[in-house]
């Protein structure tokens, strides 16, 4: 049996040493960067909630403003037709 240089297997240990070290930090790099993603999606979604409820807040007031500007017009209309009825 032939024998293995000293110096390759060191070199060998040593690199499997290192991918082993840095196992866990790799692991916990990836967990930190899914968190950040994960917020930033939330926030996203955050503001494009609060951007849809200030419009519909707008069309709200829009409509019950058209309905308090529209209420004399109408009773004018309700008036008139009664007066053509009679």
């Amino acid at each position: 049996m032939s024998q293995v240089n000293q110096q390759i297997t060191d070199a060998v240990t040593q690199s499997n040493v290192k991918v082993v070290a840095e196992a866990p930090a790799m692991a916990l790099g990836n967990v930190y960067q899914t968190a950040a993603h994960s917020t930033g999606l939330m926030f996203e979604n955050s503001v494009n909630a609060q951007s849809q409820q200030n419009i519909l807040a707008q069309t709200a007031t829009t409509q019950g403003v058209m309905q308090i500007y529209s209420f004399d017009t109408v009773s004018d209309a309700i008036s008139i037709s009664k007066i053509l009825e009679a």
